[in-house]
């Protein structure tokens, strides 16, 4: 913490900074890029718990009402059956006007609201009939979750080399005026078919689970349960950073879906699937 104390102090701004943390603590991904994203939201979090004090921003965050994007906006009504829907499709996120609309989607219309995703992510847009359905949100796996790793059956070692086999299903919606009977489960299908290409392409490893966490009674999981995903506990309301097993958040169900039969011994022996070159 000195040091980085030591380079906020000398950094002329937040991106350098964080290139400079990057830096001096080895951090990469494993394609050897340097894990940016993620480090500027550990930094923003050690301000927020008054660790450390970040060089100011050079361009002040532009006010929520200034925001706008027209997935943001209320659009036609959408009925019917998952087989009126042939051309369903994900779309992933990679021009920032895509970014822009899936974030105000988010912001607008899921319960959690928008908050960038840290790490490794893939975003996807979900459409079909011609137009925005919804939205989906891929990231990093939850750092130690008990009924997961019990579950897969390994040791604290084998999960700290291992969990970024692990994606993690951070965010998924489908837009309030859409009402499609057997959508979400045929999108969750088509993500499970998706993801593990996509992912290699982009971070040069090939996950073989997913996870996501699923808030009760606010929702009952079975558009997971429809997908073949498997509930294997609840949470127990502490959250990520809980240092003192305080129980201050809702529980939730987690559901795990492997995208490899053999994904136990996968990630047991992460060595035996390396990153392509």
């Amino acid at each position: 913490m000195e040091r980085i104390r030591e380079l906020a102090a000398v950094a002329p701004s937040r991106q350098e900074l964080a290139r400079a943390v990057c830096a001096e603590l080895d951090w990469h991904q494993r394609d050897g890029a340097i894990k940016l994203m993620s480090c500027k939201v550990a930094l923003l979090r050690m301000q927020d718990d008054g660790l450390v004090v970040l060089p100011a921003p050079l361009r002040p965050p532009r006010p929520r009402h200034q925001v706008h994007a027209p997935a943001g906006e209320p659009g036609p009504r959408v009925r019917g059956r998952r087989g009126d829907l042939p051309d369903l499709a994900l779309v992933p996120v990679c021009m920032r006007i895509q970014s822009r609309n899936w974030n105000a989607m988010m912001r607008e219309y899921h319960y959690l609201g928008f908050q960038p995703l840290p790490g490794a992510q893939l975003r996807y847009m979900i459409t079909g009939a011609g137009t925005l359905l919804g939205g989906l949100g891929f990231g990093a796996a939850a750092w130690k979750v008990a009924p997961r790793d019990n579950y897969i059956g390994w040791t604290a070692a084998q999960r700290e080399a291992g969990l970024h086999l692990i994606v993690n299903n951070a965010r998924f919606l489908i837009l309030p005026w859409v009402t499609v009977k057997n959508l979400a489960s045929s999108v969750l299908a088509l993500a499970a078919r998706r993801l593990p290409d996509d992912w290699q392409r982009r971070y040069h490893v090939r996950p073989v689970l997913l996870e996501t966490f699923v808030e009760r009674p606010r929702f009952t999981g079975a558009s997971y349960r429809a997908a073949n995903w498997v509930c294997v506990g609840q949470t127990q309301g502490r959250g990520k950073l809980d240092r003192y097993n305080h129980s201050a958040l809702p529980v939730k169900d987690i559901y795990l879906y492997p995208l490899d039969p053999h994904f136990r011994d996968v990630l047991r022996a992460p060595d035996a699937q390396p990153p392509p070159p």
